[in-house]
């Protein structure tokens, strides 16, 4: 058994987003595209007798008046009882739209079951975390059905540059969706392959995000922000990510994504580079 364990946390990104129904539980069912940026947060556990959970990095602050988060759920889901000694180095922003705490349950339970050395069904303990962690355990593109829990296979992505940008003004996801209006979406139908970052912008085109209008009625930089990226060179489709704040350009290339990144303002959080896988 390792002394340490360590894993990485990274943004998951909604390319599209559709609201395609809502169960009799009242739990909205979902069609997405989820990508997984470069950037992210990292969860290290070691040995220890007690459950304790230290924050680091530079978006700690927003989690230190939090008496409970996902990392330590995620913990208590898969060895109720175990001791461990966890840090979460949080880089991502907090509410975001871009599964930054469902990445990080992920991560802690990759983490705690190789420190601990258990045998578990960690995508079905991932289901009962939240709607993203499933696919933030899996970590690699995959289309998101049901309330996330169903992932299937998608077409290789094309290679290029993704922006990510939030006004640093957290959305509730429950709010985002008691402020959407209208129907349901129809599920997307997938291309059997894209040819470069231009058809895939193309093809996500049409298909937008169904809580993008609440979440600017909500919280209205939103709108600030999409224009913000929109206006940059080389910048292929603008769209929010999940229930928002943060929003997403999609590049031909990850140096593009960078720049535009950098001529954005200093006070929003903001980064550029590329997609994992």
């Amino acid at each position: 058994m390792s002394l340490l364990q360590s894993g990485f946390a990274p943004a998951k990104v909604n390319l599209f987003l559709r609201v395609t129904g809502r169960r009799a539980d009242g739990y909205h069912l979902l069609d997405s595209l989820a990508v997984f940026a470069s950037i992210g947060d990292r969860v290290s556990a070691a040995p220890a007798a007690a459950l304790r959970l230290t924050l680091g990095g530079p978006e700690a602050a927003a989690l230190t008046a939090e008496p409970d988060n996902l990392v330590l759920r995620a913990a208590r889901a898969l060895g109720a009882g175990r001791g461990a000694a966890l840090h979460l180095d949080k880089h991502l922003p907090v509410a975001s739209g871009i599964g930054g705490g469902s990445a990080d349950a992920a991560a802690a339970l990759r983490v705690l079951a190789g420190l601990w050395g258990v045998s578990a069904d960690l995508p079905a303990l991932a289901a009962g975390l939240g709607a993203d962690v499933p696919v933030c355990l899996a970590g690699r593109p995959a289309r998101m059905q049901g309330v996330g829990e169903v992932l299937s296979p998608v077409p290789p992505l094309p290679p290029c540059g993704l922006l990510l940008a939030n006004p640093r003004l957290p959305l509730a996801t429950p709010a985002v969706f008691r402020a959407r209006q209208g129907g349901f979406s129809a599920p997307a139908e997938l291309p059997a392959a894209w040819a470069d970052a231009a058809a895939l912008a193309e093809w996500l085109g049409p298909l937008g995000n169904d809580l993008q209008e609440a979440a600017i009625t909500l919280c209205p930089p939103v709108a600030e922000v999409l224009a913000a990226i929109e206006a940059q060179p080389g910048c292929l489709l603008a769209r929010m990510s999940g229930s928002g704040a943060t929003c997403f350009g999609l590049f031909a290339t990850p140096a593009q994504a960078e720049a535009a990144a950098a001529a954005l303002p200093a006070e929003w959080w903001r980064w550029g580079g590329g997609v994992l896988g």
